[in-house]
């Protein structure tokens, strides 16, 4: 009758949690009639001295990504946010850890996994300088699925013997659509040893982070039954019944459901039509919903006996882009909402691809439609069905989940609501009038709401003071906020450690003014007639100073090109300034000289284009032309027979400022450095930098005067004389 079925991904690399991002994602599909759902879950860490012990938290969701904050930051305001269900996994003295965690009756469906480190120190770390502890994470599911699952017909009574406590019955029954309630019984309860019978039944599937599965226990004799409002439509409804009487007492009982199925009334197909085709011409929105009022009120005026349960709406869902759906009313944006019977809009989110964005709805009340001054527009968002009874009870909660409330009146005419990771399923927004008692005829009354619905991969595209980036696990895309300025929360929107603009306006000019500390190094240059230097030095400080420029995360950004390019540019110029300044100290022949200056530039612009941010790429480069450098001092001393350069002068008052300032400049770059303080440390790296090159620039030789080049640029005639033709003519 079983079938274990076993599903697993491939492990993934943790990280430190600062964003969604840094979460890693599994995307798992339940498949239907599975009766046990056991995770495995295995956490490794390496086994160096940079491995310590570390707390992994592990979330668990049905039907969308779990909702989750780390950090305690705020949330946008109208959001809706539940806190989803979560473990801990410990790596202390074991380098792997191994955990099951077991769901009965699991909901079918797409379920989801997200796994990550504790919060980041915020420390920025320079690649190659220290090697990050692997913490690996994988997620492997179990299923035991029932092959051949009982049906329960609606409205017929079924048979059924639980064998044994161990053995629990499992049934399912398909529930309509429209079906406002349903009725379950169970009767004829007996034992096989003729004693009065206890049983447990639960209805529903377990869905995580809550779960509303209905539990009802029947002993004795006694038919139990249980009433549900709002079942799920068009869904397999699964029945679990387990004994709790003796190991060898099997039970027989008789189960029967029921189902009250609401007939709901709408606009015909072919007003439907002409309104759809009206609006696709380019009607006035006004005018493609002309119609719709009197289409709205004739299931009210019809003279049929039954009175329709629910007016529904038309609605169109039109595709934008990835995460990106925008729902249009065929009858207009504004829908009539009487007392009588709720209006329903279908919000089709079941292609699950939906479920990794932000849905979004907006209610906006006419108020000069209100015929009574304190009616109330109560609204309810809910998945899988729709709240039916707005009037009897405004909590919003179906027969297995809990919807979202919404009121608009004359006093507040606008409500919004924000559902974050909607889950995968049919969404239904229902509205109605609430009247106060003893005030006029509610029963003719009308409003006429505003309805505003569509999903957002991110909610204001995170703000200004955010990024909204689109992740993917395998072929699931989802959207995420990566924050900036000091900003936080799940849209960018947390100002609680947000920088002013005064602050951001200070850091962006620390780090760009700062790079005018090469105008020093550029002056010593040109005064010694190292003309390349002073050419490399003057593109490093420019595109420096640009790139500083557009790399700030507030308001105060200036990019003059592209982001990417001037990165790359401003990395280039960085390392070839420290390839060419330690080559001038090695007092090369020109042409070797040059050579050098040409290759090693080709040869750095193609490491960086390999691999941009590896140390390797300005350590490299500085430790062979310390290689070169080293070899030529120790020629040139040999040479002369002494140390090499000779003047204690030289070495007192600027190879070693010169040597020092360059220490001081990587151990700021490569270990002080954090997101908090990047902006001053980073120009100290700047000046730090820029001072050692003018010391460490050798003097210019002893037989060229000072601005000799400027000598070079005559426009006068002279008086050549070529010494192989007066040979020649005295031949």
């Amino acid at each position: 009758l079983y079938v274990s079925e076993y599903f697993s991904q491939s492990a993934q690399k943790l990280s430190f949690y600062s964003w969604y991002g840094n979460a890693k994602l599994f995307h798992f599909h339940v498949p239907e009639d599975t009766v046990l759902l056991r995770w495995l879950l295995q956490a490794s860490r390496g086994k160096g001295p940079e491995c310590s012990s570390m707390e992994i938290t592990v979330h668990f969701r049905h039907g969308a990504p779990p909702v989750i904050n780390p950090l305690g930051t705020r949330f946008p305001a109208n959001a809706t946010v539940r806190p989803s269900y979560n473990i801990s996994i410990s790596l202390s003295s074991a380098v792997q850890n191994t955990t099951f965690v077991n769901v009965t009756t699991p909901a079918a469906g797409d379920w989801f996994i997200a796994a990550h480190l504790p919060q980041a120190a915020g420390r920025i770390e320079v690649k190659g300088f220290s090697t990050p502890c692997p913490y690996m994470f994988q997620a492997d599911m179990f299923v035991l699925r029932l092959t051949d699952m009982p049906v329960l017909e609606p409205g017929v009574p079924m048979p059924h013997t639980v064998v044994s406590p161990a053995k629990p019955l499992h049934v399912k029954v398909f529930v309509p659509k429209h079906a406002a309630g349903m009725q379950f019984q169970l009767s004829s309860c007996v034992t096989s040893e003729q004693r009065a019978c206890a049983v447990r039944v639960l209805l529903g599937s377990i869905t995580l982070p809550q779960s509303f599965q209905r539990s009802l226990t029947c002993t004795g004799s006694i038919n139990c039954s249980l009433a549900l409002d709002s079942p799920p439509w068009e869904k397999w409804l699964q029945i679990m019944v387990e004994s709790l009487g003796t190991a060898n007492a099997s039970v027989s009982v008789e189960m029967l459901a029921s189902f009250t199925v609401c007939r709901p009334g709408s606009t015909s197909s072919f007003l439907n039509f002409i309104s759809l085709n009206q609006s696709q011409a380019g009607a006035r929105p006004g005018a493609a919903g002309s119609s719709a009022p009197a289409a709205g009120e004739a299931p009210h005026n019809t003279s049929s006996p039954r009175i329709s349960c629910l007016q529904s709406q038309p609605v169109v869902r039109e595709d934008l882009d990835v995460v990106s759906v925008r729902y249009r009313l065929l009858n207009g944006p504004s829908v009539p909402v009487s007392s009588l019977s709720p209006t329903l809009l279908l919000l089709n989110l079941n292609t699950g691809m939906d479920s990794g964005g932000s849905l979004v709805v907006n209610l906006l009340l006419n108020k000069t439609s209100v015929s009574l001054a304190n009616a109330t527009v109560a609204a309810c968002v809910s998945a899988a069905s729709p709240v039916l009874s707005l009037n009897a009870t405004q909590n919003c909660s179906t027969a297995f989940s809990q919807g979202y409330p919404l009121s608009v009146s004359t006093s507040s005419a606008e409500a919004m609501l924000i559902v974050l990771y909607p889950q995968t399923d049919d969404w239904f927004l229902s509205l109605q009038l609430l009247c106060p008692k003893g005030q006029g005829d509610c029963s003719s009354a009308e409003a006429k709401v505003t309805v505003f619905a569509y999903l957002t991969p991110c909610f204001n595209d995170c703000g200004p003071y955010g990024q909204c980036s689109l992740l993917r696990r395998h072929g699931y895309l989802y959207a995420g906020c990566s924050c900036k300025a000091g900003w936080g929360g799940w849209s960018c929107t947390d100002d609680t450690k947000a920088q002013s603009v005064g602050t951001q306006n200070l850091a962006t000019l620390l780090l760009t003014l700062s790079n005018l500390m090469f105008l020093p190094a550029i002056a010593v240059a040109v005064y010694r007639f190292y003309l390349v230097e002073a050419s490399v030095y003057t593109y490093t400080m420019f595109f420096s100073t640009f790139y500083h420029a557009c790399d700030q995360p507030g308001v105060a950004v200036m990019c003059i090109m592209d982001y990417d390019t001037l990165q790359y540019c401003d990395f280039l110029g960085s390392v070839v300034s420290i390839w060419v300044t330690i080559l001038c100290m090695a007092r090369l022949k020109k042409i070797l000289k040059y050579v050098l200056f040409v290759l090693g530039t080709l040869l750095i612009a193609m490491s960086l284009q390999l691999d941009r941010r590896g140390v390797w790429n300005m350590m490299g480069p500085c430790l062979f032309a310390l290689v070169i450098m080293v070899t030529a001092w120790v020629h040139h001393g040999a040479k002369r027979r002494h140390c090499y350069p000779s003047s204690w002068k030289r070495w007192v008052f600027y190879l070693l400022p010169g040597i020092t300032l360059a220490f001081i400049a990587i151990s700021v770059y490569a270990f002080m450095e954090t997101n908090e303080n990047y902006y001053y440390t980073h120009s100290i790296w700047h000046v730090l930098v820029a001072c050692s090159v003018a010391f460490l620039l050798p003097p210019r030789d002893k037989h060229k005067k000072p601005w000799a080049w400027s000598q070079k640029l005559t426009c006068r005639y002279q008086i050549c004389q070529n010494d192989r033709e007066e040979l020649y003519a005295v031949t």
